[in-house]
């Protein structure tokens, strides 16, 4: 874990003609898009170029040291803290959305198309097609658990997709967490591996061992599955309230500017995976400690008499962690569900997070599928009241601090409408 300066030296990418008509095309699109205010078009123009030329993402990958990042949760917030990290090395290419699909990650790549490095967030589906196109030297593996069961479909399918990808990688450096049982089945193959004790808030999932079916014991933070040879490997990183822990007798204070015991674990990973590509760990955490907000998620926006802290979940797993973040003396909660295609449009997943919390603050159910949230919560006893526009949910609660709580496509369309909202007051 030596000390590495920033890299001064540019990426060159020898792209093919029909490549390089794609980016133009796809440069078109993304100006077409900003003028008629429709977003910042990197989406449509990274669909544009795929659509042109199909190993678009090949060429634009190949010879970048590349880090993925994947998991259920915390795949953007890890992304940004490891590319603060990465740019102790020299410039980094990554997504400034969350766009963890083909064309965002074409998009991104494209953005910073002389970046030797990339940080890139994919999503879980994707990674296997993923890693064969930019062949990463760091595969960091977050946390599994439910999804969205109409697109994902059941977990171990996923550990199992995993799995083979770690397999056909075998010169990649996996940064898994060994507290979370399904990536730890993912990983426990692979060559060369850095485990990292970031934390298992969520272990509903990994009731019995991915691999043989058998019941997963517990003993505290150790775990074991009860016949096979699966049992939690011992942590190279690991962390507690105050400092994290490495390699070689590394410590250092870990002092976020982001909230939660999840975003620590983030960190922790986000640090891992920068000092496993050369950076000097030290100047790792400085840099991931920086990072204060994720595409809107945690940032606080002042909308009339009220103080609007925003945050984002989206599976089980993500509200639990999402609610333990929420301030009990807040003047208000906001809670916004919507039941759009990327939201999942199965939303029977609200039985599974427990909202039993707030007693004493002002709840209002919100979202397009806020009946559905409103008879959750009545059935957690929490007195609420129901208006399905977020922003008017705002408006309804008492002048202060207001906390707001959405998924997906809910966060989406309330960050655009109190943008519009401050730009018109």
């Amino acid at each position: 874990m030596g000390t590495s300066s920033p890299a001064r030296t540019r990426h060159h990418v020898e792209l093919g003609l029909r490549a390089r008509l794609a980016l133009r095309a796809a440069a078109a699109a993304s100006w077409a898009s900003r003028t008629a205010g429709r977003g910042n078009g990197s989406m449509i123009g990274g669909l544009v170029a795929l659509r042109i030329a199909p190993d678009m993402l090949t060429q634009l990958g190949r010879g970048r040291r590349t880090a993925i990042v994947t998991g259920t949760n915390g795949k953007s917030t890890t992304t940004r803290m490891t590319a603060a990290a990465l740019a102790t090395l020299g410039e980094v290419a990554t997504q400034a959305d969350g766009a963890n699909m083909d064309a965002g990650i074409v998009a991104a790549l494209q953005a910073r198309i002389g970046a030797p490095i990339a940080a890139l967030e994919v999503d879980e589906l994707h990674v296997p097609h993923v890693a064969d196109a930019v062949e990463p030297e760091v595969l960091v593996l977050l946390n599994l658990s439910r999804d969205q069961l109409d697109r994902v479909g059941e977990i171990n399918m996923i550990e199992r997709k995993l799995r083979a990808c770690v397999d056909a990688h075998p010169d990649a450096t996996i940064v898994a967490n060994c507290d979370d049982v399904l990536v730890a089945s993912a990983a426990y193959d692979a060559k060369n591996v850095v485990w990292v004790a970031a934390g298992g808030g969520w272990a509903s999932d990994a009731a019995s061992c991915p691999r043989d079916g058998e019941p997963i014991l517990w003993d505290g933070e150790t775990w074991r599955c009860e016949a096979g040879d699966l049992v939690r490997p011992q942590p190279d990183w690991w962390l507690d309230d105050d400092t994290l822990y490495g390699p070689d007798g590394f410590t250092a204070p870990l002092k976020l500017a982001l909230p939660g015991k999840a975003n620590r674990g983030n960190a922790a990973q986000a640090v891992a995976a920068a000092a496993a590509m050369g950076a000097d760990p030290h100047g790792a955490v400085a840099a991931a400690s920086t990072v204060q907000e994720v595409a809107g998620r945690y940032s606080t926006v002042e909308v009339g008499p009220h103080s609007v802290h925003m945050l984002l979940a989206k599976n089980p797993a993500g509200w639990q962690e999402a609610l333990a973040m929420i301030d009990p003396d807040a003047d208000g909660l906001v809670i916004a569900v919507n039941g759009q295609v990327p939201d999942g449009e199965d939303l029977s997943w609200l039985w599974d997070v427990r909202f039993e919390h707030f007693e004493n603050t002002k709840v209002v159910a919100a979202g397009e599928r806020g009946t559905d949230l409103a008879v959750r919560l009545t059935y957690a006893g929490v007195d609420h009241t129901l208006e399905a526009d977020p922003l008017k949910a705002i408006a309804s609660c008492p002048p202060g601090r207001v906390e707001v709580l959405a998924n997906y496509t809910a966060f989406r369309d309330l960050n655009t409408a109190i943008a519009r909202e401050v730009r018109n007051a």
